[in-house]
């Protein structure tokens, strides 16, 4: 497809066909990216080995900073390139892409090179006991070294995305994933490398993804293109990048602080085994939640062009439809995990003691599941129009604001009951602001015209 017909197709296809096209690749990568970390904790789990499992789960909190990071440089650079696009000024676009490529290589070299330094200290910090400490280091110590070719690959697979390749994106994503599903067995149990197996099988499938990522760019396609003078990093053109990206990058470190808190109050009230019962529980999480921010992903250059045309009705009906699908995926995750929740524990680990604390934390921790589908579309929705502070605000208030606090009073209270309920109260709190934010957003939105002219389309919108 050419670029017209691309740029046609954003601007006038019915939108519900759009979203689901651009949403469904994005969402099949999004699972199959998941495998990562659920296919390594599922064959670390068949080791039986509570600490092992455990010293993966602390070792969570640094990999979600890694993937901050790449998110700070992914989703900033797409969201601005699909808003140029929409406004018809293409080179601005690729000086983004280029930018975005320059500060991937240079944060991931920066945070391998720092992580590798103090990665012993830093997982005894983030709540590692003598018995978890060897395993977390061995594993995050791969991840680290690995690093700069996954920020690399997953911050530049965004910008395919948002330039209108989701299928490229996705097969990129599936390629990588479904490598190190058949690597993982083979370099834990069949080099028995154990931990240190399952690292070494996520660095290599990443790095061979990050490899067809870049080919794309390479071989010339897309509607942007990588250009050798566009490398060179420009102040202002990071600060665009930055400011929309800072919201899913503050969302990723509030995340990883979030989860430091929790390690280390699972460890006071419930030793190693409530920790490896808290990464069972988040291993589902993710393959619940991976959808929805696939559906974010999909939505993503289509409210982005639409608010950069000015055309605000389809804007108004992408979102609404993304709303829909993303809570029918929250409800059904949230019925399996109410009915299902031993079966779930014992797909991961057959240790009995884990299974009896993780059922009734599973039941407690997904409590307000059913109301994530609205909450994390509408938070993404904000950043995807260039509304950098309101969807930092958003992202900052359940993790920081409510979460954090959370996790530090109610386990003085109740204890191991406390962990499990912080998470549904931030959930309620968060998603009932964000839903008054979103109201007045549709309002505001509402009320303005589809502007025609150039000119007056650069930088006008509703105030946020």
């Amino acid at each position: 497809m050419d670029i017209q017909k691309r740029e046609k197709e954003l601007a006038e296809s019915a939108i519900r066909p759009l979203v689901l096209k651009f949403s469904i690749p994005a969402i099949i990568g999004m699972l199959v990216n998941a495998l990562y970390n659920v296919v390594d904790r599922y064959w670390i789990g068949q080791l039986n080995d509570v600490n092992a499992m455990s010293g993966i789960g602390l070792a969570t909190p640094v990999m979600n900073i890694l993937l901050g990071f790449s998110l700070l440089v992914g989703v900033g650079a797409t969201a601005n390139i699909s808003i140029r696009l929409g406004e018809k000024r293409k080179h601005d676009a690729e000086v983004i892409l280029g930018n975005a490529l320059s500060l991937a290589l240079l944060i991931g070299s920066v945070l391998s090179v720092t992580g590798l330094l103090v990665s012993k200290p830093m997982m005894a910090a983030f709540g590692a006991s003598p018995d978890t400490l060897p395993y977390a280091t061995a594993y995050i110590r791969i991840i680290l070294a690995g690093n700069v070719f996954n920020t690399v690959g997953f911050s530049m697979n965004h910008t395919i995305r948002g330039g209108g390749f989701p299928r490229r994106s996705a097969a990129a994503q599936m390629m990588g994933a479904g490598l190190n599903v058949v690597l993982d067995p083979l370099f834990i149990f069949g080099f028995g490398l154990g931990v240190q197996g399952a690292a070494l099988a996520t660095v290599i499938s990443q790095i061979v993804a990050m490899t067809w990522i870049m080919s794309f760019y390479f071989g010339g396609k897309g509607i942007v293109h990588l250009r050798k003078a566009n490398l060179r990093l420009r102040v202002a053109t990071v600060r665009q990048i930055f400011s929309i990206g800072v919201s899913s990058f503050s969302m990723q470190i509030a995340t990883s602080f979030v989860l430091i808190l929790a390690n280390r109050a699972l460890r006071t009230h419930g030793g190693d085994m409530a920790i490896g019962a808290m990464t069972v529980i988040s291993s589902m999480m993710i393959l619940i939640m991976m959808p929805i921010f696939g559906i974010n992903q999909g939505l993503q250059p289509i409210l982005g062009y639409n608010y950069g045309a000015r055309n605000f009705d389809r804007v108004r009906e992408a979102l609404f439809f993304g709303i829909f699908l993303s809570s029918g995926i929250a409800i059904t995750g949230f019925v399996l995990i109410q009915v299902f929740p031993q079966a779930i524990i014992r797909l991961f680990i057959q240790n009995e003691a884990l299974v009896r604390i993780g059922t009734s934390g599973m039941r407690l921790f997904t409590l307000m599941m059913p109301i994530l589908g609205f909450q994390v579309i509408s938070t993404v929705y904000f950043a995807s129009v260039g509304k950098a502070r309101v969807s930092l605000f958003l992202s900052l208030l359940r993790q920081v604001i409510l979460l954090a606090p959370l996790y530090v009073i109610l386990p003085t209270i109740f204890g191991l009951t406390g962990i499990w309920m912080s998470n549904p109260i931030a959930d309620l709190v968060s998603t009932t602001i964000t839903a008054i934010l979103i109201r007045r957003e549709m309002k505001a939105l509402k009320a303005l015209p589809r502007l025609e002219s150039p000119d007056l389309a650069k930088g006008a919108g509703p105030a946020g």
